[in-house]
């Protein structure tokens, strides 16, 4: 194992911060304001194309000529140390852990760096990559991982990933990479294709340190079940 990579938002800090909120409110407002549509009119957009394109910028490049660049910097504009503050554990947790460490997130690397200050964590990281850099392929498509790694220089079998949304781990795993999730796979019909791309799950970030420590410690067999924390996952 060479890096340990770890998605952004919703993943290094809590849910409920209000940074999701607040850049899910700015979509809306830029799709308002972009396609003059109503408040209900962009609401059922943004889930029409999260449903068949995974995000609502995958949609707009599929069905508009809008300006991308534009998007995500309005969306991603937002005074980020009124939603996070330095977190003093995490950042011990991740100086303790033995491998090399990037980021990698839907979100722009911009946006990544503003999070990652307010945090206090931003010297820990080697690497940030965000959308730009792997051509604007959201994490549902194997290519933009590709690249990711293509970027870090480092094959995906000597990279563990921490990822928050269960749907962005299958194209993880299909390149060779160790996964962890955060807070659990989904409920109902696709759970177990979930499943299928989840090493071991945590149910805090800061419980990513001793699964690290127990992938480096085994010999490489990925032939076990997933793992809770160190227990078998549910349902396997």
């Amino acid at each position: 194992m060479d890096f340990i990579i770890f998605d952004l938002d919703n993943t290094l800090y809590h849910r409920g911060s209000g940074v999701m909120e607040e850049i899910g409110r700015r979509i809306q407002v830029w799709l308002c304001q972009e396609l003059d549509l109503s408040w209900d009119e962009a609401t059922a957009l943004r889930r029409d194309y999260l449903h068949q394109h995974g995000t609502t910028m995958g949609g707009l490049m599929a069905q508009h000529a809008v300006d991308i660049p534009n998007y995500l910097t309005f969306v991603h504009d937002i005074p980020i140390r009124e939603y996070l503050q330095p977190n003093q554990a995490l950042r011990e947790m991740l100086d303790r852990i033995p491998l090399r460490k990037a980021i990698y997130t839907n979100a722009t690397s911009a946006h990544a760096r503003r999070v990652l200050q307010a945090l206090g964590i931003r010297r820990a990281f080697e690497h940030i990559v965000g959308i730009e850099e792997v051509g604007l392929h959201n994490k549902f498509n194997r290519r933009a991982y590709e690249r990711m790694l293509a970027l870090l220089g480092v094959d995906g079998e000597a990279c563990v990933m921490v990822e928050d949304s269960p749907r962005n781990l299958p194209p993880a795993k299909a390149v060779g990479m160790t996964t962890i999730l955060l807070d659990g796979g989904p409920e109902g019909p696709a759970r177990h294709e979930f499943e299928r791309a989840v090493d071991f799950v945590v149910e805090d970030i800061l419980a990513v340190e001793q699964v690290v420590h127990r992938i480096l410690a085994e010999d490489g067999d990925r032939s076990d079940p997933p793992a809770r924390d160190g227990v078998p996952f549910p349902g396997t």
